[in-house]
């Protein structure tokens, strides 16, 4: 009897006549496999959801990181934690310290998605994702959509947009091309436009210059120099008073706290660092009696967002450290200080008379010489980490920096008119729909928003295909349904989109939206949003948008 006749029989090897040594063997190892087999299955039956939730999440991805990691690496280049290692050595390179920061729901930095998130949109045939898995159909779809479109905690307003990443295009849609106000979905526009036009691995410098206006060695402010790099200041040499002057250019992570344990590379540029370059720089010319300027004229126009004092959001400044906070929280909502770029300015001073430096009066608001020689430079963490932070905690102060950073790239006014026109032209330079979109500001707040559906899904299209590996960090800055960032407190246990759902959130009082990324049943990745608007509960309104991308992430539909 052969082996392949034998292992027809009902239970194997149970009805072979005689037994051998190599057959015995052979049952044995059976047995024990049957016997593993069974209780990994009932472990799997008396999980928790959301245990079962995470044991499938992570089994995709281990699949899904064998089939695809060559092309991943080959397109984008290596990642340690969602970081590009390249990055993270160069910054390791520079030995300053002063990198950037992610800041996650816990005291620990935040790291980013997996790696095989940045390669689901790739073109490896028969892999999750990819177009080997049957593609969904617009009918199957609204099978499954259309009743849920139809929950009552909704508004007036309803629109949809889904779209399959390999095959590049909308599979289901409903008033999917109509305006409507994003709330902080908005930001997706605002990654996108940043990232468009100053690159992943941009870092915004924070310096100090001569405010005599002689040109050191260094030459133009802020044209060189690594995190911490001490720079020579044109200094006369003797012990006299020298005017120096802190110049911001918009890192909304700057900070003055105490650095965090871990790799220096993973910090904020912090006051702390450029105080320690700036007094050493000095001394070692042996000025230690100066006076401090503070230049914030980066950024033009009113600083106060149109919605008026709020603890959502600091005064918009081209200086602040700890966006303004007045308590020891690093996202959400906090009581704010109404001059931020005096209070950094002041943490600024504080540091340099810690470090044998004597300030001389206080702070004055003041314009850097066009030559000014530099003195020292921190840099902020590349902008795809900014842009992580950003999407990951829905932070305000980042958005209007970021978006005021692109309007500076391409040489308009770096106010909320400036950096909307910006922004727009940066989306209009892709080639994105913008028929109806307004940009009046960065982070969503203000109710003059408007964008489609089919803009953010579009946005999230882009972002996921492995054809512009520039915009992967809006993928892995995503919140992770459960889990992260600000839908760590949305789908509970028994929630099916628990750790499968990335989506950014919007909300506003009577304004819903969620727009993000799942892989199907079928193990196609898929993008998607939905938003609504006119809502009155909530919460309601919240749960059934996250029913929506459950289903999304469920369903075959085909």
């Amino acid at each position: 009897m052969s082996p392949t006749q034998v292992c027809g029989g009902e239970r194997g090897w149970s009805e072979v006549p005689e037994t051998g040594s190599w057959q015995v063997r052979w049952q044995s190892a059976q047995r024990s496999a049957r016997a593993a087999g069974d209780a990994a299955l009932r472990r799997w039956r008396a999980a928790p959801r959301r245990t079962r939730q995470t044991w499938r999440l992570t089994a995709v991805s281990a699949a899904t990181g064998l089939a695809v990691a060559g092309g991943a690496v080959a397109v984008s280049g290596p990642w340690d934690a969602g970081q590009r290692t390249a990055e993270r050595a160069a910054a390791a390179g520079s030995g300053s310290g002063s990198g950037g920061e992610r800041h996650g729901a816990s005291t620990d930095p935040v790291r980013s998605a997996p790696p095989v998130l940045s390669a689901l949109g790739g073109s490896a045939p028969g892999g999750p994702g990819r177009a080997g898995a049957p593609l969904p159909t617009g009918a199957g779809l609204a099978e499954v959509l259309a009743p849920l479109l139809k929950d009552p905690a909704l508004g007036p307003l309803r629109t949809a947009s889904v779209r399959d990443v390999a095959a590049g295009r909308e599979v289901f849609g409903v008033r999917a091309d109509e305006p409507a106000t994003p709330a902080s979905t908005v930001k997706l526009a605002v990654a996108v436009a940043a990232l468009s036009a100053l690159g992943p691995d941009h870092r915004i410098a924070t310096t100090v210059v001569d405010g005599t206006g002689k040109s050191g060695k260094s030459g133009k402010a802020g044209q060189a120099g690594q995190a911490g790099e001490a720079r020579d200041g044109g200094d006369t040499g003797d012990t006299g008073k020298h005017s120096i002057i802190l110049v911001g250019g918009g890192d909304p992570t700057l900070t003055a706290r105490a650095p965090k344990p871990g790799p220096a590379a993973d910090r904020p540029a912090n006051l702390r660092t450029l105080a320690e370059d700036t007094a050493r720089a000095l001394k070692q010319r042996g000025t230690t009696t100066v006076t401090l300027g503070y230049d914030a004229s980066a950024y033009s126009g009113p600083d106060q967002h149109p919605i008026g004092p709020n603890e959502n959001i600091a005064p918009v400044s081209a200086l602040m450290a700890d966006e303004g906070r007045l308590d020891d929280s690093e996202y959400g909502t906090a009581p704010r200080d109404a001059a931020p770029a005096v209070a950094a300015a002041r943490a600024f001073a504080g540091q340099l008379r810690e470090r044998g430096i004597t300030v001389d009066g206080d702070p004055a608001a003041a314009h850097a010489p066009r030559q000014a020689g530099e003195i020292a430079t921190v840099r902020s963490l590349p902008l795809a980490a900014l842009v992580e932070r950003m999407l990951t905690h829905s932070d305000n102060d980042i958005a209007e920096g970021l978006a005021r950073q692109t309007a500076i790239a391409a040489g308009k006014p770096a106010s909320f008119a400036g950096a909307g026109t910006a922004v727009r032209d940066a989306l209009a330079a892709r080639h994105l729909p913008l028929t109806g979109a307004v940009f009046a500001d960065g982070s969503g707040l203000d109710r003059d928003d408007r964008v489609s559906a089919g803009l953010l899904s579009r946005l999230l299209l882009d972002a996921s295909s492995d054809r512009h590996p520039e915009l992967r960090s809006v993928v892995t800055g995503l919140p992770v349904a459960g889990f992260t960032g600000t839908l760590s407190g949305r789908y509970p246990d028994k929630s099916s989109g628990a750790g499968a759902v990335r989506a950014k959130t919007g909300t506003l009082t009577g304004v819903n939206t969620l727009a993000g990324t799942v892989v199907d049943a079928d193990g196609r990745q898929l993008v998607f949003a939905f938003m609504t608007s006119g809502t009155t509960d909530p919460q309601g309104a919240q749960k059934a948008l996250d029913t929506l991308a459950s289903a999304v992430a469920e369903c075959g539909c085909r």
